[in-house]
């Protein structure tokens, strides 16, 4: 939408007549229905009037070329560009120039991309530069509107600074890729800024340029389409496999039958590691490939710089920034503008926007309102604010009201922390957040340590992030951030040890898990939630402690300058127990989310000792957190269990658990068929026992340590989610195995997969690892692939106990 459209003659006259600003004002309340800040009012004096006036009164510029003011950019929220020239080129092909308007005098320059550091009416504030926010803005009209796509008309980005002599900050080089593509103008510079217009608008608009574009469609265009599809393509870290593939399938034929009279929800729940934001990413490239406007959406920042990086394997800003955006950007959005929003993270959106939350009602509601179609990737594990209102219950709410049809799909795969499930069931029974089937560490295959030092922590983690520049340290936000203002301080210091570290918050910002250098600063929860790396160290704080085996929390730790809190103060005066409870669950939730930032592994420091205590009798407890008393004797070789031949029924699967031969357990998890038991173990556990549970004995040394020779093992069929890293039971026709009677193997199961022309993926080779590296490994082919079957998941042995003549 135009503000203010003539041409140059009548723009000079209004200027002349000192009526700009009053026309300007007339038409925001008459055409955006809201009224105008004196600050606003007197730049368009200024700025559009004085400084733009000044420029224009040229003969260099033709009389009849077209002004138009304050447009507003279709898919932004209230994104507006200053002022517009219209005309023809010496040549008679359609121009525009896009200029930047700003009355800043003091400016500082940053070492982070595109980012100035300016002093505004409430002190120094970092603000994009003047060149970079034009030449975005040119972009989304060249992607994203058909007209000026499809009738080739040529945009010209600049920034015009009137009031600024520049001291070499806006010039300076660090910000060249940006003025190579909008060449800044400050003040003195006023002849220049007349020949950039002058080289490109020759003659006037005879073509209804700013008419074409106002009425243009808005569609992505197929060179934004073809970029994103190449920058996808054979990257390994955007790869979908399994259920993720479901959840990308369901949502591609949702978006195609959503509409303006169907709008649609869905709805996609998974915990780290599941692949949501993969999806997502995959989504917003198979969405703008077919044309559709769509958006990634995230609450915090650090998601889309990232996955915007890794897209284009460049550190600096590029033309496809335009569509990762905050959660704040709706407030404004007319309805079903988008036929796509992809949230990613959506536990994490607010109900108010902007730095003040006082902008728009509800995130949730505005998203919905603004698209067709709205996908939310949810874990309602990691809300870590008290302003997160995130929640499958809020989003159900909110789509029943603007009429939107809800659909669900859970992600159970578990593709961060080793593949595997039982890392983050352990993580969830240490932390107290829920009760859950794994206790014994030792089973799940997870590289994880508790280090006594924060500096070997350190060592640890710069060590490991020499391989590949996937490993840092992450803290709970238990030290203020004192380098903010001092750049030679350091914010967590753990005097005993002699450790002092900063906080990533200043240099690197949303980038510090990518950014080389950022191995020597600590993360928090702000910069790594929803992002993975091979390796993480994390620093418990004060703020999560253990007391007498229970785990206790206490907000009056977190920093001051932490705002995941923020209200819990105003809100304990009113309702002591609720915000006791919601800040506990926040800080459990900040631990949860942080110890599962590794894919490989997790090294832990804590600062307190009896919290260290309690975390590594978790690890040398066995399973179950020492719940399992199922009685174990030695024989001749040293282990013999207590078999009960007759047990009550009233007792099966609640307190034991049958004893199968290896081929019987095949037979009769693998066809259905009747299977001879030769026993029952009791088994006294917090588990919760079911008839997909037995146990057998394993033969042989190839899993050693983790399952000595003829121990006996608990097994649960069938294998739920990805199989990829687990201890599987299996059963193959084709090749032979000797240590459990040939055509059976208790191994490490992984796959490599491919996608056939049909767009499905197949099995490429399967292989059976064991961890004893004095055995091989065994492969399966594709081509032998049907002959064999996984039977069961391993969840853990039953204990060996003395008997008593021992």
């Amino acid at each position: 939408m135009i503000v203010y459209q003539s041409y140059k003659q009548d723009f000079l006259k209004d200027v002349s007549n000192g009526a700009i600003e009053d026309i300007i004002k007339n038409a925001v309340k008459d055409k955006l229905n809201r009224s105008t800040p004196l600050s606003e009012y007197i730049s368009w004096r200024n700025s559009q009037g004085s400084a733009m006036y000044h420029v224009m009164n040229t003969d260099l510029i033709p009389n009849d070329s077209g002004v138009a003011i304050e447009y507003s950019i279709p898919r932004t929220n209230d994104k507006r560009i200053d002022f517009i020239i219209t005309g023809r080129d010496e040549n008679k092909r359609d121009q525009i120039i896009i200029i930047e308007l700003k009355q800043w005098t003091d400016i500082k320059t940053t070492n982070k991309d595109a980012i100035v550091i300016t002093r505004l009416r409430r002190g120094y504030n970092e603000e994009l530069h003047p060149s970079y926010r034009a030449w975005t803005y040119s972009m989304l009209l060249m992607d994203f509107n058909t007209a000026v796509y499809n009738e080739d008309i040529k945009l010209n980005p600049c920034a015009y600074l009137h009031n600024h002599k520049d001291n070499d900050v806006i010039y300076n080089s660090c910000y060249s890729d940006y003025l190579k593509k909008a060449p800044a103008f400050c003040q003195g510079d006023k002849e220049n800024l007349q020949n950039f217009i002058a080289k490109y608008i020759k003659y006037g608009d005879k073509t209804n340029i700013m008419y074409r574009i106002e009425n243009g469609e808005i569609r992505p265009s197929k060179n934004l389409a073809d970029s994103l599809t190449s920058m996808i393509k054979g990257n390994p870290e955007f790869i979908m496999i399994d259920d993720q593939k479901i959840v990308y399938e369901n949502a591609l034929a949702l978006a195609k039958k959503s509409s303006k009279g169907s709008k649609h929800v869905l709805i996609v729940e998974g915990g780290p590691g599941t692949g949501k934001s993969v999806i997502a990413v995959n989504l917003l490239v198979a969405f703008t490939n077919l044309q559709l406007n769509s958006q990634y959406v995230t609450k915090n920042s650090a998601p889309r710089a990232v996955f915007e990086r890794k897209l284009t394997g460049t550190l600096k800003k590029t033309h496809i920034s335009n569509m990762f955006v905050g959660s704040g950007e709706y407030t404004n959005c007319r309805m079903n503008t988008f036929d796509v929003l992809i949230i990613d993270e959506a536990h994490r959106l607010n109900e108010k926007s902007g730095m003040c939350k006082n902008k728009g009602e509800n995130q949730i509601k505005e998203i919905i309102n603004s698209s067709k179609f709205s996908v939310f990737f949810i874990d309602e594990y990691q809300q870590v604010t008290f302003n997160d209102i995130g929640k499958c219950s809020e989003i159900e709410k909110w789509a029943k009201k603007l009429c939107a049809k809800v659909h669900k799909l859970k992600l159970e795969s578990q593709f961060r922390c080793n593949g595997s499930d039982g890392y983050l069931d352990w993580i969830d029974n240490a932390l107290q957040i829920r009760n859950s089937d794994y206790g014994n560490l030792g089973s799940i295959g997870y590289d994880f340590k508790i280090i006594d030092s924060p500096v070997e922590l350190r060592k640890i983690i710069t060590e490991k992030n020499k391989t590949n520049n996937k490993a840092r340290i992450v803290a709970g936000y238990c030290w203020d951030w004192i380098s903010k203002n001092n750049k030679h301080l350091f914010d967590i210091n753990i005097t005993e040890h002699a450790f002092s570290m900063r906080w990533n918050l200043s240099s690197d910002g949303s980038l510090w898990i990518i950014s080389p250098s950022s191995v020597n600063e600590a993360g928090c929860i702000h910069t790594c939630q929803g992002l993975e790396l091979d390796y993480i160290g994390v620093i418990v704080g004060s703020d999560l402690l253990v007391r007498n085996g229970k785990v206790v929390t206490d907000p009056s730790k977190r920093a001051k300058t932490d705002k995941s809190l923020s209200g819990y103060k105003k809100f304990a005066k009113k309702c002591p127990a609720e915000a006791q409870k919601k800040a506990d669950s926040i800080i459990r939730n900040t631990y949860r989310t942080l110890l599962t930032r590794g894919m490989k592994g997790c090294y832990v420091y804590f600062t307190d000792k009896e919290t260290e205590l309690y975390f590594k009798q978790l690890i040398t407890s066995g399973l179950f957190k020492d719940d399992i008393t199922a009685m174990v004797r030695r024989d001749m070789k040293g282990i013999l269990a207590l078999i009960e031949h007759d047990v009550d029924e009233s007792v099966k699967y609640i307190e034991h658990l049958p004893l199968y031969s290896i081929s019987a357990a095949c037979g009769y998890f693998g066809e259905g068929e009747p299977a001879e038991i030769d026993g029952w173990i009791k088994i006294n556990a917090s588990l919760r026992l079911n008839r997909n549970m037995f146990v057998i004995r394993a033969c042989g040394k190839s899993m050693e340590p983790l399952i000595p020779e003829e121990s006996y093992c608990i097994f649960r069929a069938p294998v739920v989610g990805s199989r990829n890293g687990k201890i599987v039971l299996v059963q193959h026709r084709s090749v032979f195995d000797s240590e459990h009677g040939g055509a059976y193997s208790i191994k490490k199961y992984s796959s490599k997969k491919h996608y056939d022309p049909d767009d499905n993926w197949q099995h490429e080779q399967i292989m059976l690892i064991p961890i004893n590296p004095d055995y091989k490994s065994i492969s399966i082919p594709e081509s032998e692939s049907e002959s064999f079957t996984v039977i069961a998941e391993f969840i853990g042995i039953v204990p060996a106990k003395k008997s008593e003549s021992e």
